[in-house]
């Protein structure tokens, strides 16, 4: 219908036909960058859309990344409770027998008493010996293991003494019997 109306106005001379050619390019040029300046509501919901799902996939990134750290605590709690329980020696239960004695020692600021044999409290107070708590009981594991338990998580390892170095001076009295009744 422009073009109607254009050629009328030619017909009637009021307008030439350079005129009406250059209005039909600035008309063109108009059409032709109005999408380029402006966004449109279409690219604004792509854009929304995008970041939702941007957000999204970092969200299910974070809730993985948790799952699988605490799938590893699980797995690393397991490789513990089994090393423990290979590994335990006999000693620490509740039952007393006569010829087992009371050992201290020292949990969030309590005292706790395990009962072992005189051998089992000289490897312990030697550092041979280390105490760990499984299940809410304590046990008795060597200190190699104790170690290997450490590295993965040291929550467990309850008492681990130091080895004791012995001591020139130590050598020196080794021929000499320490009396039975001694109490330091």
């Amino acid at each position: 219908m422009a073009n109607a109306f254009q050629e009328q106005l030619l017909k009637a001379g009021l307008v030439s036909k350079d005129k009406v050619n250059k209005s039909n390019k600035s008309r063109y040029k108009q059409a032709k960058q109005q999408p380029k300046n402006r966004n449109s509501e279409a690219d604004k919901i792509k854009q929304q859309v995008k970041q939702t799902t941007l957000t999204k996939t970092e969200h299910d990134r974070e809730l993985n990344r948790k799952k699988v750290e605490a799938d590893n605590k699980k797995a690393i709690a397991m490789q513990i409770k089994q090393l423990i329980e290979m590994n335990r020696l006999s000693g620490g239960e509740d039952a007393i027998d006569e010829d087992e004695v009371a050992y201290n020692f020292e949990v969030d600021n309590k005292i706790e008493r395990i009962y072992v044999t005189d051998d089992l409290h000289k490897q312990i107070v030697n550092g041979r010996l280390a105490i760990v708590r499984l299940d809410e009981k304590y046990e008795l594991i060597p200190k190699i293991v104790a170690d290997k338990i450490m590295q993965r998580d040291n929550r467990f390892v309850v008492l681990c003494n130091e080895a004791a170095q012995v001591s020139d001076e130590d050598h020196e009295y080794a021929d000499y019997n320490v009396p039975d009744d001694l109490m330091w």
